[in-house]
């Protein structure tokens, strides 16, 4: 239905067939911020394409920093630009959807990537790439509870408020704990259902700001000293590798013992030395590379009028200690 819809509007705008169109094509890859080593990977798995693909530039534009206002102006400029298509990971998933849909009216392609648009915008864009983001926030609970089966206490540290992806992560998590539907996205939080709490002042929004991130997570973990779960639906939590160990060393002990467990979303290469050196007891890692490439791909086929499929996922890596040295994939 979904793909009906986005046809139906790219019909309306008289999109020309493909061998009318341009042999060359600028096509834009926007991430949520550019300061964020998960995003470089996107951009490199973009310029990779670029490199396969005769004809294709990839454009890879977005704010120095996670700011939704900024992300929403760069579409909009590379809307008036009239670049031959725009795949976005939306800051804003409801301020996004309203922005593209001017794209959509201009006859430019248009895909989400790494987070999506509202279930009820989903018609604008022509497809997602990239992680189901329910299924992370449910890897990270089931290594959780793994580690505690009888429940406990546990803080969940999130994104951006209004980032649609991370919100599905932490229904996941809340799903996958309370044994329960917990309601539309973020959920409802946690207050003893299958032995599970989550402790005031939680959810921990970060805006994807590492030290934001870090100074939450010392925060949290220095005022509950029995809290049995730290569970980070984001990198940002681990980007600053010296800030991350120095604020995850004092609690080395517990978290072998089993008593503690931080478990964080994404594999990036810090990610898994840190959990290699036992100061993550998890990590659920996405494949970025793989969504900056395969957008390239996407895009080409949406302006030369083919059709694509909906949603496109990459794929998950598990992570522990136990596997840490096999678990990413090649």
């Amino acid at each position: 239905m979904k793909k009906l819809m986005y046809a139906a509007i790219m019909a309306a705008v008289a999109l020309p067939p493909a061998g009318a169109l341009a042999a060359d094509y600028n096509f834009a890859l926007v991430p949520k911020a550019m300061n964020n080593p998960f995003f470089d990977l996107a951009r490199d798995g973009c310029y990779k394409a670029q490199e396969e693909l005769e004809g294709v530039t990839c454009n890879y534009i977005g704010p120095g920093e996670h700011t939704e206002l900024e992300q929403i102006q760069i579409v909009q400029d590379l809307i008036s630009q009239g670049v031959d298509g725009i795949a976005v990971s939306p800051s804003n998933a409801p301020a996004m959807g309203k922005a593209l849909k001017a794209a959509v009216e201009a006859g430019i392609p248009v895909m989400t990537w790494d987070a999506d648009l509202l279930e009820e915008d989903k018609g604008i864009r022509a497809t997602f790439v990239g992680t189901k983001n329910y299924d992370i926030g449910v890897n990270l609970a089931k290594i959780a509870m793994a580690r505690h089966p009888d429940g406990g206490k546990v803080c969940l540290q999130t994104g951006g408020a209004a980032a649609a992806n991370h919100n599905e992560r932490l229904k996941g998590i809340r799903d996958t704990l309370s044994g329960k539907d917990t309601g539309t996205p973020p959920g409802e939080p946690l207050s003893g259902e299958n032995g599970w709490t989550e402790v005031a002042g939680c959810p921990l929004i970060t805006d994807d700001d590492g030290n934001k991130a870090i100074q939450g997570m010392t925060d949290i973990l220095a005022k509950e000293a029995d809290l049995t779960a730290f569970i980070s639906t984001g990198a940002f939590t681990q980007w600053f590798d010296n800030a991350y160990r120095q604020a995850a060393e004092p609690y080395k002990d517990k978290m072998e013992s089993g008593e503690l467990s931080i478990i964080v979303a994404d594999t990036l290469p810090m990610q898994m030395a840190q959990l290699k050196d036992g100061l993550s007891n998890g990590q659920v890692g996405q494949r970025p590379f793989e969504m900056g490439y395969r957008a390239m791909f996407v895009l080409k086929d949406l302006a030369e009028g083919k059709s694509v499929e909906d949603p496109i996922y990459t794929g998950l890596d598990v992570c522990t200690p136990d596997n840490a040295d096999s678990c990413l994939a090649q």
